[in-house]
């Protein structure tokens, strides 16, 4: 039996699913719905992520969703996991941030990513300028630098937003935001709940550049998972035929709201689709409790990672909450 760190820090990530026969109202109640049973669960943080034109995706006003779930809890952290600055002014963001972190203090995240969180159409429509992800580097800095106390003489301040202090963490799939963030001396999000080809690699950059800075003395990783959790494995495998679906219309360039649970993928996805699939789910843990303990256990083991935040894809909001339950019943009991 493998050991497991103690204690265990989990997170949750969501992205507002919408699924289908639903609505986007729909989608916001469950999703705050899920922050308040997570919360009383034990979970840490509830982060949300900024889409953009994907019609089964309902967190695109990232920060106006956060503002919505840290209202209706009262000690879970809520985060953007993450806002992708390049679709932004540096100073809005630390505005936005300021003023949720003003509203709701101690408990408010920023993570950032530099992907459009969209296509090429869309990222035409956000006025964002092909070569904005090269910038990055120096917009996390000006963000950071909006964020913290102005200095004598600063020529633009943000109100709300200069001196609150918003924690930011950098987002990636890849080596490059790693990097930065060691440089940086911030925390760091890897993406393997749909890209983990790059895990430990990633980590490895991100800890052998890691600077100290004022807010970190040391390297802090956390690491995405996907979790499909039921009270067997063949109900999980069950469950899970919907993720895998969404990830096949992702593949196709179809409407990505949220299908109802197959019997059987065969007949649905090509032997290469159902290969790239298999692939994004590498690291995910679908099971009964047993075989979820075993499959997180071992990617903490392996990464060493300080946290991990599980995304829990599923077309029935009870099974979701369930989901979480089964998990916190094995590593957040006391």
């Amino acid at each position: 039996m493998p050991s497991v760190p103690k204690p265990v820090v989990l997170s949750v990530l969501d992205l507002a699913p919408i699924r289908e026969g639903g609505s986007v109202a729909e989608s916001f109640r469950n999703t705050l719905d899920l922050a308040r049973h997570v919360e009383k669960l034990g979970y840490r943080r509830f982060w949300l992520a900024e889409h953009h034109g994907m019609s089964g995706i309902a967190s695109a006003a990232t920060s106006v969703l956060i503002g919505y779930v840290a209202g209706g809890t009262t000690t879970l952290r809520v985060g953007s996991g993450g806002v992708m600055l390049p679709n932004h002014a540096p100073l809005v963001i630390a505005e936005q941030f300021g003023t949720l972190e003003t509203l709701y203090p101690g408990r408010i995240d920023l993570g950032l990513g530099r992907a459009p969180g969209s296509d090429r159409a869309v990222a035409q429509a956000l006025g964002r300028d092909a070569e904005a992800g090269e910038h990055f580097p120096q917009q996390v800095q000006e963000l950071m630098a909006f964020l913290a106390p102005p200095t004598p003489g600063q020529r633009i301040v943000a109100v709300p937003g200069a001196g609150t202090r918003v924690p930011i963490w950098l987002l990636g799939s890849s080596t490059f935001s790693a990097q930065l963030a060691g440089m940086l001396g911030l925390p760091f999000a890897f993406a393997g709940q749909f890209a983990p080809a790059l895990l430990h690699e990633a980590l490895r950059l991100y800890r052998k550049t890691f600077k100290a800075s004022a807010t970190w003395e040391k390297p802090y990783a956390m690491v995405g998972m996907p979790v499909i959790a039921a009270d067997t494995d063949e109900q999980a495998h069950y469950l899970a035929t919907s993720a895998f679906q969404r990830i096949l219309r992702l593949v196709r360039g179809q409407p990505l709201l949220s299908p109802p649970p197959v019997r059987s993928m065969e007949g649905l996805w090509s032997e290469p689709e159902r290969a790239h699939i298999e692939g994004h789910f590498d690291i995910a843990a679908i099971g009964g409790p047993e075989t979820v303990r075993r499959k997180i256990a071992d990617l903490l083991r392996e990464t060493e990672a300080d946290e991990l935040i599980l995304h829990s894809d599923f077309y029935e909001p009870a099974d979701r909450r369930r989901s979480y339950e089964i998990v916190a019943d094995l590593f957040l009991k006391k």
